[in-house]
């Protein structure tokens, strides 16, 4: 087996911010290792000699020194154990540059004139389509496989797994409290307590956004903002840097739920964590994850080999039941730590309409978390409310800073506190 480079890209720290400046870390965790060894896919390519004796000719666009160039945002494990396969089938030395979707998608678009790479290898159809122009047409062989949800209607947006939005929940820390959807979330005993990452810079994390506002808007996403005003409220002003810290904060304990896709949540079930994976009551709903060649790529033909070796039944069954990636082949079973399909309320979003309002929508959840919209932080245990702005506050948020007392002062919610406080007063006589 040839020896592959997987090289990664630091491009943003996973860290957790918050409005009182105050960070919070991600804990690490180990991933369930991958079995290497599984059979060669249907889909592989041979290489050596042809059966007469004589040399295979070379195929039109193939590169001589038979290389592919990936660039993918996939978990370490899974892009080794994955691409050592791929390598023993075909024969082609497969390199790999770990970055973001986001990250990725700029270096391609900064390379178009000469890229780099063949391959992007993960990013969901909703992340993807609005930068559908840098990537080539092909479509696979396996496409018959597939469900019709899942086919490349577009051309150059080749479907390989589907990644549900699941709600992914500590089982040693969530007690008596019921989690079935979103809308538990919004218990006070879990605020603080929920891992979310910022979307703007975490796939998962925008589709769990999509997926919010079209569940609780009742397939309006104009009208799903209301509850996403309260579930940011329940955050406690903490947003993480990145997926890995949501699942892997959850799994250590540091989170007692968090917002993921299922992939993340599975593989702690299969490898025996105190997880479980909720798939939410109000809808779910089941996003695409595609393998995209790269428009004017230097290496072509095996990029459309990897794509169809990708999508081969072989591969899509090692996948699925050791990478915890769903299959969109109606072929293949679901993997033992995932709930089939039709257990699940799957719902649908206007994908055309989510890629149209992305930015518009990232824009309007930054500003659920911008100081000056907040105003400020209250203080208990006074006579009166008191609103603890930042010190660099403008007339924005002095202005919100006081409608926030105006509106703890009309709850009657220092009265209350001040009524429970002495019922716990000791008495002296």
């Amino acid at each position: 087996m040839k020896k592959r480079r997987l090289i990664p890209v630091l491009c943003a720290a996973a860290v957790a911010v918050s409005l009182a400046g105050c960070s919070g870390s991600s804990g690490s965790a180990t991933e369930k290792g991958a079995d290497t060894q599984a059979p060669k896919a249907e889909a592989g390519a041979e290489t050596g000699k042809e059966e007469d004796g004589g040399e295979k000719k070379e195929e039109a666009g193939a590169s001589k020194d038979e290389k592919l160039i990936i660039y993918s945002p996939l978990t370490e494990s899974m892009i080794d154990s994955m691409l050592a396969m791929f390598e023993e089938d075909t024969g082609i030395d497969a390199e790999c540059l770990a970055m973001g979707t986001g990250d990725a998608l700029k270096r391609i678009q900064t390379e178009a004139d000469n890229p780099q790479a063949d391959i992007l290898w993960s990013g969901t159809i909703g992340t993807v389509k609005n930068k559908s122009e840098y990537f080539a047409d092909y479509t696979t062989s396996n496409e018959d496989a597939f469900y019709d949800e899942y086919k490349n209607t577009e051309g150059n947006l080749t479907r390989f797994d589907t990644i549900p939005s699941v709600i992914m929940v500590n089982t040693d820390l969530i007690g008596d409290i019921k989690i079935e959807g979103y809308e538990d979330l919004l218990n006070p005993e879990l605020k603080g307590k929920i891992a979310f990452a910022d979307p703007a810079a975490s796939s998962s994390s925008f589709e769990h956004l999509v997926n919010m506002l079209y569940a609780m808007g009742g397939g309006n996403p104009d009208n799903g903002w209301d509850y996403v005003k309260q579930f940011c409220a329940q955050l406690d002003g903490k947003l993480l840097g990145g997926s890995s810290a949501v699942y892997k904060g959850v799994a250590d304990g540091e989170y007692t739920v968090g917002l993921t896709f299922e992939q993340g949540s599975a593989q702690y079930v299969g490898a025996g964590a105190p997880v479980k994976t909720v798939y939410m009551s109000e809808g779910v709903i089941f996003r695409g994850d595609g393998v995209y060649i790269i428009k004017g790529c230097p290496n072509e033909s095996n990029a459309q080999k990897f794509v169809d070796w990708l999508t081969s039944k072989d591969v899509q069954e090692f996948m699925n039941n050791t990478q915890y990636r769903r299959t969109i082949r109606k072929d293949v079973e679901a993997g033992d730590a995932m709930v089939p399909m039709d257990q699940i309320k799957v719902i649908q979003d206007d994908e055309t309409d989510t890629a149209a309002h992305k930015s518009e929508w990232l824009d309007e959840f930054k500003e659920l978390f911008n100081q000056d919209v907040v105003g400020g932080a209250p203080f208990l245990g006074i006579a009166h409310p008191v609103i603890k702005a930042h010190g660099s506050s403008n007339e924005v948020a002095f202005m919100n800073a006081v409608r926030q007392a105006i509106a703890y002062t009309k709850s009657g919610m220092i009265a209350e506190v001040e009524q429970n406080i002495g019922h716990m007063t000791l008495d002296k006589t």
